[in-house]
Protein backbone atom coordinates (compact mmCIF):
# COMPACT_ATOMS: atom_id res chain seq x y z
CA UNK A 1 0.00 0.00 0.00
CA UNK A 2 1.44 3.26 -1.10
CA UNK A 3 -1.39 5.31 0.74
CA UNK A 4 -0.93 7.29 4.10
CA UNK A 5 -2.14 4.71 6.85
CA UNK A 6 -3.89 6.05 10.38
CA UNK A 7 -4.52 3.98 12.76
CA UNK A 8 -7.32 5.11 15.60
CA UNK A 9 -9.06 3.81 18.78
CA UNK A 10 -12.07 4.05 20.11
CA UNK A 11 -13.28 4.60 16.82
CA UNK A 12 -16.39 3.28 16.81
CA UNK A 13 -18.03 6.32 17.69
CA UNK A 14 -17.78 10.18 18.55
CA UNK A 15 -14.63 11.34 18.41
CA UNK A 16 -12.87 8.43 17.37
CA UNK A 17 -15.70 7.51 14.60
CA UNK A 18 -15.74 11.34 13.35
CA UNK A 19 -12.04 11.48 13.03
CA UNK A 20 -11.91 7.71 11.25
CA UNK A 21 -14.24 9.42 8.31
CA UNK A 22 -12.53 12.48 8.00
CA UNK A 23 -9.05 10.68 7.51
CA UNK A 24 -11.01 8.54 5.38
CA UNK A 25 -12.00 11.31 3.08
CA UNK A 26 -8.72 12.52 3.00
CA UNK A 27 -7.35 9.25 0.99
CA UNK A 28 -6.41 7.59 4.09
CA UNK A 29 -6.15 3.91 4.97
CA UNK A 30 -8.36 4.11 8.31
CA UNK A 31 -7.10 1.36 11.12
CA UNK A 32 -10.63 2.01 13.54
CA UNK A 33 -10.20 -0.19 16.89
CA UNK A 34 -12.65 -0.48 19.61
CA UNK A 35 -14.09 -3.02 21.94
CA UNK A 36 -17.91 -2.09 20.11
CA UNK A 37 -18.32 -4.59 17.56
CA UNK A 38 -21.54 -3.38 16.01
CA UNK A 39 -20.25 0.03 16.23
CA UNK A 40 -17.13 -0.53 13.93
CA UNK A 41 -19.60 -2.54 11.30
CA UNK A 42 -21.59 0.62 10.70
CA UNK A 43 -18.28 2.47 10.79
CA UNK A 44 -17.00 0.66 7.89
CA UNK A 45 -20.10 0.36 5.81
CA UNK A 46 -20.39 4.12 5.90
CA UNK A 47 -16.54 4.60 4.77
CA UNK A 48 -16.99 2.03 2.12
CA UNK A 49 -19.76 3.62 0.80
CA UNK A 50 -18.01 6.85 0.96
CA UNK A 51 -15.51 5.21 -1.30
CA UNK A 52 -12.90 5.31 1.74
CA UNK A 53 -10.83 1.88 2.67
CA UNK A 54 -10.74 1.04 6.48
CA UNK A 55 -9.41 -2.04 8.86
CA UNK A 56 -11.76 -2.83 11.62
CA UNK A 57 -10.39 -4.96 14.76
CA UNK A 58 -11.66 -5.43 18.22
CA UNK A 59 -9.65 -4.04 20.62
CA UNK A 60 -8.69 -3.83 24.75
CA UNK A 61 -7.00 -1.10 24.65
CA UNK A 62 -5.22 -1.96 28.32
CA UNK A 63 -4.23 -5.60 26.68
CA UNK A 64 -0.85 -5.20 25.42
CA UNK A 65 -1.21 -8.66 23.74
CA UNK A 66 -4.03 -7.23 21.72
CA UNK A 67 -2.29 -4.27 21.07
CA UNK A 68 0.43 -6.33 19.24
CA UNK A 69 -1.87 -8.41 16.96
CA UNK A 70 -3.85 -5.80 15.91
CA UNK A 71 -1.26 -3.87 14.71
CA UNK A 72 0.04 -7.25 12.77
CA UNK A 73 -3.05 -7.15 11.44
CA UNK A 74 -3.05 -3.26 10.01
CA UNK A 75 0.27 -3.74 9.28
CA UNK A 76 -0.43 -6.64 6.97
CA UNK A 77 -2.86 -4.35 5.11
CA UNK A 78 -0.83 -1.36 4.97
CA UNK A 79 2.85 -2.72 3.97
CA UNK A 80 4.51 -1.79 7.39
CA UNK A 81 2.93 2.06 6.99
CA UNK A 82 1.89 3.86 10.14
CA UNK A 83 1.29 7.45 9.43
CA UNK A 84 -0.23 8.64 12.25
CA UNK A 85 -1.74 7.03 15.46
CA UNK A 86 -4.66 8.63 17.33
CA UNK A 87 -4.99 7.62 20.68
CA UNK A 88 -8.48 8.22 21.54
CA UNK A 89 -10.34 5.75 23.37
CA UNK A 90 -11.16 6.93 26.95
CA UNK A 91 -13.87 6.56 29.96
CA UNK A 92 -15.26 9.14 31.93
CA UNK A 93 -17.24 8.94 35.04
CA UNK A 94 -18.42 12.48 36.91
CA UNK A 95 -19.06 13.45 40.54
CA UNK A 96 -17.71 14.04 43.43
CA UNK A 97 -14.76 11.75 44.05
CA UNK A 98 -16.31 9.72 47.11
CA UNK A 99 -19.37 8.53 45.07
CA UNK A 100 -17.39 7.32 42.13
CA UNK A 101 -16.89 3.15 42.78
CA UNK A 102 -13.20 2.41 42.79
CA UNK A 103 -13.35 0.27 39.67
CA UNK A 104 -14.66 2.91 37.79
CA UNK A 105 -11.36 5.03 39.05
CA UNK A 106 -9.63 2.19 38.14
CA UNK A 107 -10.91 1.96 34.84
CA UNK A 108 -10.13 5.94 33.85
CA UNK A 109 -6.65 4.96 34.74
CA UNK A 110 -6.38 2.03 32.81
CA UNK A 111 -7.76 2.99 29.68
CA UNK A 112 -6.91 6.59 29.54
CA UNK A 113 -3.24 6.42 30.68
CA UNK A 114 -2.58 2.90 30.54
CA UNK A 115 -4.01 2.53 26.90
CA UNK A 116 -2.13 5.60 25.37
CA UNK A 117 1.32 3.69 27.04
CA UNK A 118 0.52 0.41 25.51
CA UNK A 119 -0.74 1.77 22.59
CA UNK A 120 2.75 4.33 21.84
CA UNK A 121 4.84 0.70 23.77
CA UNK A 122 3.43 -1.17 21.15
CA UNK A 123 3.29 1.37 17.46
CA UNK A 124 6.49 2.57 18.07
CA UNK A 125 8.11 0.54 15.75
CA UNK A 126 5.83 1.02 12.78
CA UNK A 127 5.65 4.71 13.24
CA UNK A 128 10.00 4.83 13.47
CA UNK A 129 9.94 3.21 10.46
CA UNK A 130 7.38 5.65 8.27
CA UNK A 131 8.86 8.98 7.43
CA UNK A 132 7.31 12.01 9.58
CA UNK A 133 5.08 9.83 11.33
CA UNK A 134 3.19 11.71 14.34
CA UNK A 135 1.37 10.55 17.51
CA UNK A 136 -2.09 12.33 18.65
CA UNK A 137 -2.96 11.42 22.30
CA UNK A 138 -6.59 12.88 23.07
CA UNK A 139 -5.75 15.37 26.49
CA UNK A 140 -8.74 17.67 27.73
CA UNK A 141 -9.13 21.32 29.34
CA UNK A 142 -9.31 19.17 32.72
CA UNK A 143 -5.54 19.10 32.21
CA UNK A 144 -5.08 23.00 32.79
CA UNK A 145 -6.15 22.59 36.55
CA UNK A 146 -7.39 19.70 38.63
CA UNK A 147 -11.25 19.73 38.06
CA UNK A 148 -13.67 18.78 40.83
CA UNK A 149 -16.33 16.41 39.79
CA UNK A 150 -14.08 15.29 37.62
CA UNK A 151 -10.66 14.15 39.41
CA UNK A 152 -9.59 11.33 37.93
CA UNK A 153 -10.31 11.89 34.61
CA UNK A 154 -8.62 14.65 35.08
CA UNK A 155 -5.44 13.36 36.62
CA UNK A 156 -5.56 11.21 33.99
CA UNK A 157 -5.21 14.11 30.64
CA UNK A 158 -2.68 15.96 33.23
CA UNK A 159 -0.51 11.94 32.84
CA UNK A 160 -1.33 12.07 28.76
CA UNK A 161 -0.30 16.08 28.65
CA UNK A 162 3.35 15.15 30.75
CA UNK A 163 3.52 11.82 28.37
CA UNK A 164 3.20 13.87 25.21
CA UNK A 165 5.55 16.87 26.35
CA UNK A 166 8.10 13.76 26.94
CA UNK A 167 8.16 11.64 23.89
CA UNK A 168 7.65 15.03 21.80
CA UNK A 169 11.50 15.48 22.93
CA UNK A 170 12.69 11.51 23.60
CA UNK A 171 10.85 10.44 19.95
CA UNK A 172 12.27 14.31 17.65
CA UNK A 173 15.18 12.51 16.40
CA UNK A 174 13.04 9.41 15.18
CA UNK A 175 11.08 11.63 12.98
CA UNK A 176 8.04 11.13 15.08
CA UNK A 177 5.81 14.05 16.10
CA UNK A 178 3.93 13.63 19.12
CA UNK A 179 1.12 16.22 19.80
CA UNK A 180 -1.96 16.69 22.22
CA UNK A 181 -5.53 17.46 21.18
CA UNK A 182 -7.48 19.97 23.95
CA UNK A 183 -11.17 19.75 23.76
CA UNK A 184 -13.37 21.13 26.85
CA UNK A 185 -16.85 19.38 27.14
CA UNK A 186 -17.56 17.55 23.81
CA UNK A 187 -21.51 16.32 22.87
CA UNK A 188 -20.95 12.54 22.78
CA UNK A 189 -22.21 9.60 24.82
CA UNK A 190 -19.43 10.40 27.48
CA UNK A 191 -21.03 13.55 28.37
CA UNK A 192 -24.55 12.60 28.02
CA UNK A 193 -25.26 11.90 31.46
CA UNK A 194 -22.88 14.53 33.20
CA UNK A 195 -24.02 17.07 35.53
CA UNK A 196 -21.13 18.99 36.96
CA UNK A 197 -20.63 22.72 38.00
CA UNK A 198 -18.10 22.84 35.34
CA UNK A 199 -21.12 21.67 32.62
CA UNK A 200 -23.68 24.57 33.84
CA UNK A 201 -21.16 27.35 34.09
CA UNK A 202 -19.56 26.58 30.73
CA UNK A 203 -21.74 24.13 28.58
CA UNK A 204 -21.05 21.46 26.28
CA UNK A 205 -20.28 23.63 22.76
CA UNK A 206 -17.86 21.42 20.71
CA UNK A 207 -18.65 18.58 18.67
CA UNK A 208 -17.03 15.37 17.73
CA UNK A 209 -16.56 16.72 13.86
CA UNK A 210 -14.66 19.85 15.71
CA UNK A 211 -12.27 17.77 17.41
CA UNK A 212 -12.12 15.65 14.51
CA UNK A 213 -11.74 18.97 12.39
CA UNK A 214 -8.48 19.73 14.85
CA UNK A 215 -6.87 16.51 14.46
CA UNK A 216 -6.73 16.00 10.64
CA UNK A 217 -5.47 19.95 11.02
CA UNK A 218 -2.94 19.56 13.17
CA UNK A 219 -1.65 16.28 11.34
CA UNK A 220 -1.07 18.12 8.18
CA UNK A 221 0.54 21.20 9.48
CA UNK A 222 3.98 20.78 8.72
CA UNK A 223 6.98 20.15 10.43
CA UNK A 224 8.25 23.51 12.43
CA UNK A 225 11.44 24.47 14.31
CA UNK A 226 9.53 25.26 16.99
CA UNK A 227 6.80 22.01 17.11
CA UNK A 228 3.54 23.22 18.59
CA UNK A 229 2.63 20.39 20.82
CA UNK A 230 -0.37 21.51 22.55
CA UNK A 231 -3.77 22.50 20.32
CA UNK A 232 -6.37 23.59 22.03
CA UNK A 233 -10.11 23.11 20.36
CA UNK A 234 -12.46 25.93 20.99
CA UNK A 235 -12.66 29.68 21.86
CA UNK A 236 -13.41 28.28 25.58
CA UNK A 237 -10.14 25.89 25.79
CA UNK A 238 -8.03 28.31 23.82
CA UNK A 239 -8.49 31.25 26.14
CA UNK A 240 -8.34 28.95 29.14
CA UNK A 241 -5.09 27.57 28.29
CA UNK A 242 -3.63 30.76 26.96
CA UNK A 243 -4.74 32.42 30.42
CA UNK A 244 -2.87 29.34 32.36
CA UNK A 245 0.25 30.67 30.91
CA UNK A 246 0.25 33.70 32.43
CA UNK A 247 -1.98 33.63 35.97
CA UNK A 248 -0.69 33.13 38.63
CA UNK A 249 -1.97 29.96 40.32
CA UNK A 250 -3.78 31.76 43.22
CA UNK A 251 -5.91 33.05 40.43
CA UNK A 252 -6.65 30.29 38.21
CA UNK A 253 -7.56 28.42 41.78
CA UNK A 254 -9.95 30.97 42.17
CA UNK A 255 -11.35 30.68 38.22
CA UNK A 256 -11.77 27.10 38.75
CA UNK A 257 -13.65 27.25 41.95
CA UNK A 258 -15.89 29.55 40.46
CA UNK A 259 -16.85 28.02 37.29
CA UNK A 260 -17.35 24.24 39.30
CA UNK A 261 -19.60 26.09 42.20
CA UNK A 262 -16.98 24.18 44.56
Amino acid sequence: MTRPAVVITGAAAGIGRATAERFARDGYLVGAFDIDETGLASLADRIGAAGGTVHTGILDVTDSGQWRDRLAEFAAVSGRRLDVLVNNAGVLSSGRFESIDARAHRAMVDVNVGGVVAGCLAAHELLAATPDSVVVNLCSASAIYGQPELATYSATKFAIRGLTEALELEWRAQDIRVLAIWPLFVRTAMTDDMDTGAVATLGIRLTADDVAAEIVSAVRRPRRLLPKVHHPVGRQTRAMLLGSRFAPAWLMRALNRRITHT
